[in-house]
């Protein structure tokens, strides 16, 4: 997605800079400006406070030649409400951030899954909480964990073990390991 403010709309209110957390937007003489279109979380707050309706996401077309298996927006575990609807009766896909980069392919093992990224080592904060409510407020069918042949990816898979005992669900889960080779999947 591509945030777009269309000047000749915008008035200059400064509602749209103070609902943006990220930075994207600035105010630049009397009318807002994108300044850093790649730090947009494309959620849109900024969209639901402009009275003037000049800000606008359009499809971008980053993805020409490869189709993606990704079903759903946020992807960050930190970012997830447990509740989103998109996390009812699926298959989870949880998957340490590292991994997307480590096989050309990693869109198909992601396929009819419902995607959730983070990392154990650099996300300031633990996954447990937020994957036990997640466990127990949803059907969750089945669990493929991707990660790193690392050991701070292990935080990830121990994060969604303990998570899967506090819930008191027997869920099937798959562990997928990634080489740091770039070759993908660990034989």
């Amino acid at each position: 997605m591509n945030i777009k403010i269309n000047q000749d709309k915008c008035t200059g209110c400064g509602l749209c800079f103070s609902a943006c957390h990220e930075g994207v937007i600035a105010l630049d003489k009397g009318k807002a400006k994108i300044v850093r279109a790649d730090y947009c979380d494309g959620l849109g707050n900024c969209l639901s406070v402009c009275p003037s309706k000049a800000i606008s996401f359009e499809e971008s077309n980053f993805l020409v030649d490869k189709e993606t298996n990704l079903r759903q927006w946020p992807i960050k575990i930190k970012l997830l409400s447990a509740n989103a609807k998109f996390l009812k009766d699926c298959d989870l896909f949880v998957a340490a951030d590292c991994t997307a980069f480590s096989d050309g392919n990693f869109h198909k093992y992601m396929k009819d899954k419902t995607t959730i990224i983070g990392c154990p080592k650099l996300d300031n904060t633990d996954y447990f909480d937020k994957l036990t409510m997640i466990l127990k407020e949803n059907n969750i069918k089945s669990i493929t964990v991707a990660r790193m042949e690392v050991p701070c990816c292990g935080g990830l898979e121990y994060a969604v073990k303990e998570a899967l005992k506090a819930a008191n669900k027997n869920i099937n889960m798959q562990v997928l390991e990634f080489s740091v080779s770039g070759k993908g999947l660990k034989k």
